[in-house]
């Protein structure tokens, strides 16, 4: 028998303890829609794994694109609340935002995620 709402065993993680609220949904929804793309997805894990802001050169670098197509994959992370750049020089240099890192991580159970792509 079940211990969990939606009948799911004291083996599966509760990944919400509440509902979320429509405004909450919506910025969800631009996070996930954010990270839906492959490129996106590796240029915020390198902005957000970087010890300190990280040079647009630096990541253009790492991708078979143009640099207009690495601009506009940085602003709709910008614009989803993911990161902020910092213009210098000529360069921008980007860092991810701690309370995106946080919503993230309350609303992902990383190990349960983790755990499932293993096997």
């Amino acid at each position: 028998m079940s211990n969990q709402p939606g009948g799911y065993d004291d083996c599966c993680p509760v990944v919400a303890t509440s509902a979320l609220s429509a405004e909450q949904a919506e910025t969800a929804a631009r996070i996930f829609k954010a990270l839906g793309d492959p490129v996106r997805l590796r240029l915020y894990s390198m902005i957000a794994s970087a010890a300190d802001a990280i040079c647009v050169c630096d990541l253009t670098g790492a991708f078979e694109l143009t640099a207009p197509t690495i601009s506009h994959h940085l602003k709709v992370l910008r614009e989803a609340g993911l990161i902020e750049g910092e213009r210098r020089g000529t360069w921008i240099y980007y860092r991810s935002l701690p309370h995106s890192v946080d919503a993230l991580a309350r609303l992902l159970d990383v190990g349960a995620l983790e755990a499932s792509v293993a096997t």
